[in-house]
């Protein structure tokens, strides 16, 4: 029997995925979690063999989310269900350490094979991703996919609308730093002004990773 956790923070959407895994003869929901907080505690008292986890819930999440668990749990195979399958997103979430990443307008049975196929040790990408992510970002048509991980936190946290102060304070670094990736960043997305940037940020960051 495969057992899983349920990280995301809609009760509505865990006790639906709780109820398509009871379909299946062995994957079986073992806890659920709709905050870090909560994650943590769970994790902490309960064995588990794979996280099916929403980067997008409440206090820590994103990629930052992602790191945290890997730097408390290296071997928990994490795998991704999100409806966000931006091209950045999806390849910085595998860069620092989810196992897999399913998009959540797959079917269950693409569901069911990740989970089953992390269970066994290996890694796994919904087919839907796949075709976007094979090529490499040097030769993206996308400016975005240039940008480095920090720089992605920063532009999503401008999107978010916060201030350099704020994501200086965020990330534990000084206001001229984050100007700096600022900088470099609208140099890489030919931005020469903040309006265009808030523009793009809020069109292709749906939430601060």
């Amino acid at each position: 029997m495969i057992r899983i956790v349920l990280a995301d923070d809609h009760a509505i959407v865990r006790e639906g995925l709780r109820q398509l895994m009871m379909t299946t003869a062995d994957i079986q929901v073992v806890g659920e979690a709709g905050n870090f907080v909560e994650l943590q505690h769970l994790c902490q008292r309960t064995a588990f063999d794979v996280l099916l986890l929403d980067m997008t819930m409440p206090g820590l999440s994103g990629i930052e989310l992602i790191q945290r668990l890997v730097a408390e749990m290296p071997s928990l195979p994490i795998l991704v269900l999100s409806m966000h399958i931006e091209r950045q997103i999806v390849t910085q979430a595998l860069k620092v350490g989810a196992s897999g990443y399913v998009a959540k307008g797959s079917l269950p049975e693409t569901l069911f094979v990740a989970i089953r196929k992390l269970a066994d040790g290996a890694k796994y990408i919904d087919p839907l991703l796949v075709n976007d992510l094979v090529f490499d970002a040097s030769d993206s048509d996308e400016p975005g996919a240039r940008l480095s991980l920090r720089e992605l936190q920063v532009l999503g946290m401008i999107a978010a609308g916060r201030s350099l102060g704020d994501i200086a304070d965020r990330f534990h670094l000084s206001p001229k730093t984050i100007s700096s990736h600022k900088i470099r960043l609208m140099q890489k997305l030919n931005i020469d002004n903040n309006a265009d940037l808030i523009r793009y940020a809020t069109q292709h960051m749906p939430f601060e990773i």
